[in-house]
């Protein structure tokens, strides 16, 4: 998302609050490393994750909707009893553990903050579910070539399109992605899916960097930092936190998607700026040519890595 979105009137507030929610999630600091699984359980109130930016983050939800439907949302024929276990299980967890933002009244729910109601009888219903959380939902169903992406209202990508992945395999989805197919990790993702119980909530988080906190970001991009200053100022972090639940009914996996972005000129001020810095450059430097390439940091991990190695070298500067 643009910080012009947040200087909207009715996104103030957000803007005011977001020091709170900063570095919220930090996989990069060596709890967790890229292109592996790295899934970890978690508990049903941990599932999901609303914050200060829900009623922002829904907001440019509906405006993507709006704008350009088939690009955020898609279903197979045959999925509407899925979408609808996956609108009541999110129901079902909002009203037990997060009654502080989302108050339901008969057969609607209310944002806090001034945010949407929502209608729980709209259809479909995957895009009813995915009014009501900041993350995006993809329903992943088994067949023949493993689990395909069978539905999923995918608001907020990360260089990836939903219409060139819609109905794929988990394989063909992941056909770029350095090391998942032919490797040890594309098939210890097929066992995991396979294995995975009803009741079991697990968690893994992937982290990339960017140009800019756009939410929309389906288009793969590349960062080039060399002959640039001020390198921290024009990057984010981009940190994916994803989850996995089996459905009890229809026996798909929902697997939700949410976004977290964190200015990297933030570390400047952060209290632990030296092992965060630290250890992000320390992941930066074990990528190889191909995931540096995955990942658009080609032409930007040595700058990036110096100005990373400046923050806990010397002393930084408070913002």
């Amino acid at each position: 998302m643009s910080w012009k979105l947040w200087t909207r009137p009715e996104k103030r507030s957000a803007l005011m609050s977001q020091e709170t929610i900063r570095f919220q999630h930090t996989p990069y600091d060596g709890s967790s490393h890229p292109f592996t699984v790295g899934l970890k359980p978690i508990s049903e109130g941990e599932w999901l994750e609303p914050d200060a930016f829900l009623v922002p983050h829904l907001a440019e939800k509906d405006r993507l909707v709006s704008e350009r439907r088939d690009a955020v949302f898609r279903a197979e024929d045959g999925t509407e009893e899925a979408q609808q276990e996956v609108l009541a299980l999110i129901v079902e967890n909002l009203n037990r553990y997060h009654s502080k933002t989302h108050k339901f009244v008969a057969n609607r729910v209310v944002i806090a903050g001034r945010g949407p109601v929502v209608d729980l009888s709209s259809k479909p219903a995957l895009l009813t579910a995915a009014r009501l959380v900041q993350e995006d939902l993809v329903l992943m169903r088994p067949g023949p070539d493993g689990y395909r992406l069978a539905a999923a209202s995918l608001s907020f990508p990360s260089s990836w399109s939903l219409a060139e992945k819609f109905s794929k395999s988990m394989s063909a989805i992941h056909e770029t992605v350095p090391g998942f197919n032919g490797k040890r990790m594309g098939v210890m993702v097929a066992r995991l899916f396979d294995n995975l119980k009803v009741g079991q909530y697990v968690c893994r988080f992937n982290w990339s960097i960017y140009p800019d906190d756009e939410l929309y970001n389906p288009k793969p991009h590349r960062i080039d930092l060399r002959d640039s200053d001020s390198v921290l100022s024009r990057l984010f972090l981009r940190v994916e936190r994803q989850t996995l639940r089996r459905l009890p009914g229809s026996g798909d996996i929902i697997f939700t998607i949410k976004i977290h972005h964190d200015p990297l000129r933030a570390l400047e001020a952060h209290p632990d700026r030296e092992q965060l810095a630290g250890q992000l450059r320390t992941q930066l430097m074990v990528l190889d040519p191909d995931q540096l390439r995955y990942k658009g940091l080609a032409n930007a991990r040595d700058e990036l890595a110096r100005a990373l190695s400046e923050l806990f070298t010397s002393e930084a500067g408070v913002m």
